[in-house]
């Protein structure tokens, strides 16, 4: 599949702003499945300065300055991206989650998404809840995909209720808000266990294909969980917020431990006063 992608961010200030520095993570990046045939990254105001690097977890990374004053900014992503993602194999043939979790804390690329993090820590209650879909000999996938449905069926996409700094331990016990909380608190179950989880920020396809229902996060940024089967099959795709597991409707912008790691746009200002933001995202096939 060939999606085409915009994305659009504006901030409109009551205040001139006379000073600002921003940290992106807003060029997608290339994975397994996953290739960049062009992404072009435009900023307003023309910033004095630019550099885009290489994060510690591979993501591309965009940071401006801006010292003209103004009163309205806009980032502006547009992207052609080819996803060709590989199905996993059956979940009977893929290993007991037991040998995941002794694996994932040996392989010096995987060990750290095994332990907490600032917004996805477990708990015994959270702890509790994940023991359900992982009994003893169970297969890692097997596990995985009834998790992924559990947390779905339990949870109530419920847009305000939650913020940047909501914690898996809060979303357990009010089971609402939206996918960037579903994604913790998958996390926070998987690394209740040993078991290495990534937090996946990017985009998932506006129009669903014919005959499927609209999903949930479409037309904005959305979040979703990497786990790690093991060294022979890799990292496995899953969207709680959609009951998924993650094909060709998904495309990743960055990963890493959670939200913290991957903000599309942060950043400190001098002036502007009181500002409102729009945020704008189309994911659409290329019809060839």
């Amino acid at each position: 599949m060939i999606y085409r992608l915009h994305h659009a961010t504006t901030y409109d200030y009551a205040e001139p702003v006379v000073l600002g520095t921003h940290f992106m993570h807003l060029l997608p990046r290339e994975r397994p499945g996953q290739f960049i045939r062009e992404a072009v990254l435009s900023v307003s105001p023309q910033p004095d300065t630019r550099r885009d690097e290489t994060d510690h977890f591979g993501n591309t990374t965009t940071t401006i300055s801006l010292t003209v004053p103004h009163r309205q900014f806009v980032v502006s992503l547009s992207a052609t991206i080819a996803v060709e993602q590989p199905a996993p194999p059956p979940p009977e043939q893929t290993p007991r989650w037991e040998a995941i979790a002794v694996r994932g804390v040996k392989d010096p690329d995987v060990a750290e998404f095994c332990l907490p993090s600032a917004l996805a820590k477990p708990n015994g209650e959270i702890a509790g809840y994940t023991a359900v879909s992982f009994p003893p000999g169970r297969t890692i996938l097997a596990g995985l995909l009834e998790l992924n449905l559990r947390i779905w069926t339990d949870m109530t996409y419920t847009p305000g209720v939650t913020n940047n700094a909501t914690t898996a331990a809060h979303i357990f016990k009010t089971r609402a808000g939206v996918c960037q909380d579903y994604a913790h608190f998958m996390l926070a179950c998987l690394r209740s266990l040993g078991l290495p989880g990534r937090y996946v920020s990017g985009y998932l396809r506006t129009s669903p294909p014919a005959g499927q229902t609209r999903r949930r996060g479409a037309d904005q940024s959305h979040a979703w969980v990497s786990a790690w089967l093991g060294e022979e099959i890799g990292w496995v795709d899953f969207d709680p917020t959609n009951n998924l597991l993650v094909s060709d409707e998904h495309v990743t912008l960055a990963w890493g431990r959670n939200f913290q790691d991957v903000s599309p746009l942060r950043g400190i200002i001098l002036g502007g006063g009181r500002h409102s933001l729009r945020v704008n995202v189309d994911l659409d096939p290329v019809l060839t």
